[in-house]
């Protein structure tokens, strides 16, 4: 009980000597008496002399001076729990609602202290946002919103583990396929195979895009219930760089979002319909040139090799055009809505106006005055 008793002494002592330093004209409790008060230790190797109720300085304190021996620090103790028992109840109450106040602004100013022990609050949106692209669930984490994190995880994680067992079941019907094709089957030995393949292959292509749409959705997410101060232009950009046509749902134009989500579409059918073109004639070629007579292409011979040659580079160009032009679609949907975002908050209303009117002004000479007829140019911003 007594050591309680002294930890508590202790911080009444400090928050005496915080509320003291204020000086005059401030709310704070003061020492009866005047004078020269007895020195008081804070925490630490501090020691602070309190003269008239203020700080005057700060005497060193030395590990190996015989001036500090117990029964000096026995007898500063004592005074300063005698200082204490002459406060009154309001005065105490003031020192605790000091100590209250100075936690809440502590608290409150994210510039010194932590929103968590792992995370700051401060940490930008755009690098929240990176991090949780190399660690999925890491905004989740850093918005406190833990229950999405097994959401998450399960959704991609149980997309992704059908689409690798539907990969598995893919990669050797396709190796047959190409062996069938490679050797000129017939048709009916061809069409069970390609038709299982085709199955399977949608079946892969689903997952991975649903396994996709959910890492890129919870990232989204997390951008979106962002705790942190960040205007709605980093917002809308970061959202359309996460997911093209997010910043545009974000900026409410939703009109726009079927021209991104149908430009991207598009470019994705003409990559993959040229990257199909590409290896058809790619296999093609390479049988034709293989110099074995018992491989034929798919086309019987009709074709040259010049021929198979030539096209196979045009699908190949044409694919890589696609891709190039892709990027640059979405640059532009991050540009569209960054430039959105800003003229969100840009006056275009009716008081915005230049209107000339006629205007009667007086024209003063050095012998007389006289009006004069106009015109006015008047801007209204």
């Amino acid at each position: 009980m007594r050591s309680k008793r002294t930890g508590y002494s202790w911080i009444l002592g400090a928050l005496l000597a915080l509320v003291l330093s204020a000086g005059p004209g401030t709310t704070g409790a003061q020492i009866p008496g005047g004078g020269h008060d007895p020195v008081i230790q804070l925490p630490g190797r501090k020691v602070f002399d309190v003269t008239g109720g203020r700080i005057q300085g700060t005497i060193p304190v030395l590990a190996d001076s015989s001036e500090y021996d117990r029964r000096a620090l026995r007898a500063a103790a004592a005074a300063r729990r005698q200082s204490i028992r002459q406060l009154n109840d309001s005065t105490k109450r003031v020192v605790l609602d000091s100590l209250k106040l100075q936690k809440a602004r502590l608290k409150a100013d994210t510039s010194l202290v932590r929103y968590s022990r792992i995370f700051r609050d401060t940490l930008p949106l755009s690098r929240m946002s990176a991090i949780s692209l190399v660690a999925p669930g890491f905004s989740q984490l850093h918005n406190k919103q833990y229950w999405k994190i097994p959401i998450l995880y399960a959704t991609v994680g149980t997309a992704l583990g059908f689409g690798i067992h539907a990969q598995k079941q893919y990669a050797p019907l396709k190796k047959t396929y190409d062996g069938l094709i490679a050797r000129n089957a017939p048709r009916e030995e061809i069409d069970p195979v390609q038709t299982e393949m085709v199955k399977k292959n949608t079946q892969r292509t689903l997952l991975f895009a649903g396994a996709a749409a959910a890492y890129i959705y919870f990232i989204g997410d997390g951008a979106v219930n962002y705790p942190g101060t960040a205007s709605s232009v980093k917002k809308a950009t970061t959202l359309s760089t996460i997911c093209p046509g997010a910043g545009q749902i974000y900026n409410k134009s939703y009109w726009k979002v079927p021209i991104v989500l149908g430009g991207f579409a598009t470019m994705a059918y003409i990559i993959d319909w040229n990257s199909r073109g590409y290896k058809r004639f790619k296999l093609a070629y390479e049988l034709a040139t293989d110099g074995n007579d018992e491989t034929v292409d798919e086309f019987n011979g009709r074709y040259s090799a010049e021929l198979l040659r030539n096209t196979r580079n045009n699908f190949r160009r044409s694919r890589d055009m696609a891709i190039i032009y892709t990027v640059a679609l979405y640059v532009l949907n991050i540009v569209d809505a960054h430039v959105d975002a800003q003229l969100k908050d840009y006056d275009v209303s009716d008081n915005l106006a230049m209107t000339v009117e006629p205007a009667l002004t007086r024209f003063y000479t050095m012998r007389s005055s006289n009006n004069l007829l106009g015109l006015s140019l008047k801007i209204t911003f």
